[in-house]
Order: structure tokens, then sequence, then C-alpha cells
């Protein structure tokens, strides 16, 4: 309860006889340690954009984030937590505790069912108050029928007025009471396509404007608002950051200037030899591999100027993280002001592993020029002055990924560790039992975070909700956990996206890359980053799995409808 010790106090004092006050304070504040004990906490949901799994300082990196080290230092960091490979999928999951096919993202760029109550819905109906701050990515992507009337919509050059998808899809109408972010999942930092607050269009932003620091100033906002309020809140803050285009001020991208002059193997191994020296990986278990790319560049191979180039995208995918912890001390802060961090849960993790994507032309959902009419420069055209800034618009590209996505292999959109291992923190003062940072080696998926939640707050998940009948949940309560870091996890995880495939069952993995049919199986006890497959030395087991993943699979089908407009990002 806020501050109702000292309320409390200062109304005896103030209004009661002398000879009572004593008794008085001594009865009111027992009731008030009982009312404070049984109170529901607030919950606060955080997810980065394409995190690479190694990029946080209590993950091995050596990006400064103050911030989320000291929530993993009083908390909890789970090692071996799971999302779904992509954005659309991991946030569908997240908020409905359902795999993405039942709750129709079987692929990106759809519309969240109504099979599927929303963790801010659920959550509605026990009082809560409920907001969000950033990227939704759960509503359908409107295309328009001529190819150059989209690029002038993602310009900010035509079509200002019109929704950026159907209304009855945005936040607002799924529980969130206020919401503050974008619609559709790529955005131009310094101007972001389809901002909206609520139902409304944002047609016009400030010269200084950045989307991480604006989203982190209406989340401070919106928390004090519900903070003036007795009933406890429910805040979801999503970021766009680090996803792709990669963009940041100069000054944060400097703070990193010869961090990464050494090239992505040797961060590699530094950020491997952190995380030996933290205990979050057994090097039995899980040795150094080389970086992988999607070609066979090496570092070395690059020109002068290449290498320039790639190291100002790391340092501006840095200065992007680094951006994301800063607005997560101004959370703690804005918590602590009001007594409400000791009773409040918070979670983050990241929606899928670092990206290797490098677009190289406008379209879709990618920017060509600003609103006054100036090119964006993609890919071939880059140079170590332009990189990062407001005028380029690039990735970091598959060798930085794998290094960012240490020890493991890959990265998003691939069920392969590097694309579905997430890092997982959990902080909560008067709710976690376990010793203050302590790591869980339990099995989790970002389905069992609705679970988690209905168990904390005493909920019932209902068979119907606003006259829609729901199908079952796929997660299972974290709770356990939080309170024992021996109890076990879920037995098993299934995967499924852009034809990638896998099952994870207790330690045993089979994994099928994505557009590939053949599928390869690894003994994560013993080779946790995916290098022995046993697909030919195990077949009997193989074979049973493959089973089991295509009886899951079966029951997922009914779910899968593709509606016209939707497409890759």
């Amino acid at each position: 309860m806020r501050n109702v010790k000292s309320i409390l106090t200062n109304f005896v004092a103030t209004h009661w006889h002398p000879t009572m006050k004593k008794i008085a304070i001594l009865f009111f504040l027992v009731l008030a340690q009982l009312s404070f004990a049984q109170k529901r906490p607030n919950i606060v949901l955080v997810m980065a954009d394409d995190l690479g799994y190694s990029d946080l300082t209590c993950y091995g990196g050596e990006i400064s984030t103050p911030n989320l080290d000291r929530l993993a230092a009083n908390g909890l960091r789970m090692n071996n937590f799971y999302n779904n490979a992509r954005c659309c999928p991991t946030r569908a999951s997240l908020l409905t505790g359902q795999y993405p096919q039942k709750v129709g993202l079987s692929i990106n760029g759809n519309a969240l069912t109504r099979n599927g109550a929303t963790i801010a819905e659920l959550l509605r109906t026990q009082g809560y108050q409920t907001a969000m701050v950033g990227k939704w990515h759960l509503s359908d992507d409107i295309q328009k029928a001529k190819a150059e009337d989209q690029q002038k919509w993602l310009d900010h050059q035509a079509f200002l007025d019109e929704p950026f998808a159907s209304l009855e899809s945005y936040p607002v109408h799924r529980g969130f009471q206020k919401h503050y972010g974008i619609i559709w999942g790529v955005v131009d930092y310094f101007d972001p396509f389809s901002l909206v607050e609520g139902e409304k269009t944002i047609k016009e932003l400030p010269e200084d404007y950045y989307i991480t620091d604006a989203l982190h100033g209406k989340m401070q906002e919106y928390l004090q608002e519900m903070q003036q309020n007795p009933e406890p809140f429910f805040m979801y803050l999503a970021y766009t950051a680090p996803h792709w285009p990669i963009m940041a001020r100069d000054e944060d991208i400097a703070k990193y200037d010869g961090v990464y002059d050494e090239g992505w193997d040797v961060l590699r191994e530094k950020r491997y030899q952190r995380m030996l020296d933290l205990g979050l990986i057994d090097p039995k278990n899980t040795p150094l591999v080389p970086v992988m790319g999607q070609d066979d560049r090496t570092w070395e191979s690059l020109s002068e100027m290449e290498k320039q180039v790639e190291i100002r995208k790391m340092q501006t995918h840095a200065a992007m993280v680094e951006s994301v912890d800063k607005g997560l001390g101004l959370l703690l802060s804005t918590l602590e002001a009001q007594g409400d961090l000791e009773n409040t849960l918070i979670i983050f993790l990241a929606d899928n592993g670092a990206s290797p994507e490098i677009p190289t032309r406008p379209g879709y959902d990618r920017s060509s020029q600003t609103r006054n009419g100036e090119d964006l420069v993609y890919q071939k055209d880059l140079s170590p002055a332009l990189t990062g800034t407001r005028m380029s618009y690039t990735g970091i590209g598959s060798h930085w990924a794998n290094a960012v996505n240490t020890p493991y292999r890959y990265w998003k959109m691939e069920s392969f560790e590097g694309g579905i291992h997430t890092p997982m923190i959990v902080h909560w003062p008067e709710g976690l039992a376990v010793e203050k940072g302590s790591f869980s080696s339990a099995l989790g998926h970002v389905t069992d975070i609705l679970p988690t939640i209905l168990d904390i707050t005493h909920m019932t998940y209902p068979e119907t909700y606003n006259g829609h009948e729901l199908t079952a949940l796929d997660g299972q309560s974290l709770l356990p956990i939080f309170k024992d870091v021996q109890a076990e996890g879920r037995k098993t995880i299934f995967l499924e996206h852009a034809h990638g495939k896998a099952l994870i069952k207790e330690n045993m993995k089979i994994v099928q890359p994505t557009f590939k049919e053949e599928w390869e199986m690894y003994d994560l006890a013993t080779d946790k980053n995916e290098v022995h497959n046993l697909a030919n030395k195990q077949t009997e087991k193989l074979n049973e799995m493959i089973r089991e993943w295509n009886n899951w699979f079966a029951e997922m089908k009914p779910y899968i409808h593709p509606r016209p407009g939707s497409g890759p990002h």
C-alpha cells in the first residue's frame, strides 16, 4: 500500500486524543501490514525487440545496462527461457498464453484473434488499471493498391489521416485503457510510421524526437497517473529497439568509439568469457564456436572502409540498447517515488534473438524519404559517417547478430538457440522467495507469462471473454520457480514459423531450418549450442519426436487462416 504507514500515522497524530495515539497507531500499523501483505502486485512487462542474448552486462555484454543489471542482481535470471523466434508470434503468445498459430499470428502482419484474451483484458476484469507504450504489431497490415501510394504513406507524404489498421484491433480495444506507440512493426526512430495515441494518429513531431525517449516519457506519464489511484496497475512496455533500421543519436553512438574495432570474432570471445565468469553457461555443454554469417566474409577480408561501416553499425546497436536501459532507470525511479517498487512484478525479455536482416530497398513497411523529400540511404550507399544516423536505413547483419547472440548459433526467425533463446529477468522484492541474483535453468516459454499472472493474482482462466469462446492456454505458471530456483519448468516447447520448426522436449531438441526439409537433432544437455547433429545416429528418437511435432501441428492447423495483405517483417 503506497505510503500507508505514513498516511495513517499522520492522520492519527493530527486528529486523535493524545492518550489514544500510541494504541491507535500500533493498531493501524498492524492493519496496514496485513493490507500490504494481501495487496495484489503491480505488473510491468518489458519486451525488447531483436535483442542479442548477451547484449546486457548481466548476460555477458559490454553495453552499459546498469538498470537491468540492478534488476538482475536483486532478482532472478532465467537462462533457459524461449520466445517464438520473431516479433508478432512472440507478442501474441506473451499476451494470450497461447501458441501464436491459435490466435491469428501464424505469420507476421495479421491481427490478434478473439479466441485469446489478452493479459490486459483479463486484468481489467479484476479491477487493474492498464496501459501500454510501444510496439503493438498485432493488427492487420493495410496495403495501398498502388506501390507508389504505399510509399508516400510510409514517408508521411500522403494519407496522413488514415488509420494504420482496423481500429478495433488497436491496443485500446484489447484491454489497454491507454496506448502510445506504433501499430506496425518497423519504424524510422526519428519519424516513426503508424504512431498513435489511443485511436488518434500523431501527425506532427518535435524536431528532436527519438521514439525510445518518447516511449519513456509517456511511460512515466501513464505510471504517475495510475499511481494516484488505489487499484493495482499493469504496464506493458514494448520497445522497438534495437530492431532495424539501426538509428541512434550521434552522441550516444560516440560513447562506443573504439569498443568494436577488433571485429565480431573478438566480441564473441570476450562475451563468452564474461558469461563463464558470471556462471551463465557451462563450457562443457556450451563450448565457444566461431562466428557464423549468411556469407563467408571474415573480419580480416574486409576493406578498411567496410570495417568502419561495420564498426559504426555495432556502435549504433549498442547505443540503442543503452537507450532502453536508461528508460528502465526512469521506470524504477518512478516506482520508487511512490513506494511501489517492492510490490511490483517486473519481467524483462526479448521477442527473438538479434536480427541478421539488412534491408536493401524501400517498400512494404520501409521508408524511402524523409517528410521533406530527402532520400534515405540503404546498404549499398552507406558510409561510416551516415551509418546509424536518421538518414541511413540498415541493420547489423548476420555476423554481428551471431556475435551478440553469443554463445548460440543463428539468429532471429530461425528456431535454433540463437533465434529463440531470450534473456529473462524477474524482479519482485515482495514476491520472489529466491536468493537475490539467482539463476534458474528451468525450461520456460513466453506462453508461460499469462498463466503466471493468473496464478499470482488468483484468477481463473475463463471459458469466454466478451462473448467470445476462448481456446485453452498453452503455458504454465512460473510461480513455483519464483519460490524455488530448483523447481521444474515445463517439459515441452513446440515452435513453427516461416516453415522453420522445432520441438524441445526436456533435454532433446529437433529443429528444422526455415524453408528446409531436413530435421536436425541435438542433446541440449551436452550440446547447448547445437554443433553435433544426432539425426543420423538416433533415428528412432528423431522419428518419435517428429511424430509428436506433427501431431501438435495438426492441432494448430484449424486455426491457421492467412489473410490478404499479410507479409514479412
